[in-house]
């Protein structure tokens, strides 16, 4: 089992940027895809970024193709996800998961194991 613990949220103006963080402890997170999600108030939680096991392979949601960066550093057993040129719209509690399977996944239910989540907020 792994436990995940996100850091990095916070108020910033639109344009401004942001550095999300997403801690493992329990097991090694070489051992899992990564995935960041994000769920704002009364809508469904929805795909941002994920990354493979090595990190070798990256695939992003259309929304923030081109503004954000999903990376990671498994001797750290942290995950990163950087956020540029931010909107208002994305505005929401940004969740990291961990996914046993190989295959890899866009969909929330395919993945093991959540962290509880931090707010990030984008005034205009």
């Amino acid at each position: 089992q792994v436990q995940l613990v996100e850091s990095g949220g916070g108020t910033v103006q639109a344009g401004g940027s942001l550095r999300l963080s997403c801690a493992a402890s329990g097991r090694t997170l070489s051992s899992y895809g990564m995935g960041w999600f994000r769920q704002a108030p009364g809508k469904e939680r929805e795909f941002v970024a994920r990354i493979s096991r090595s990190g070798i392979s990256t695939y992003y949601a259309d929304s923030v193709k081109g503004r954000f960066t999903i990376s990671r550093d498994n001797a750290k057993n942290t995950v990163y996800l950087q956020m540029g040129n931010l909107k208002p719209e994305d505005t929401a509690v940004y969740h990291c998961a961990a996914d046993r399977s190989i295959v890899g996944s866009n969909g929330p239910s395919d993945y093991d194991y959540w962290g509880q989540g931090t707010q990030v907020t984008v005034s205009s």
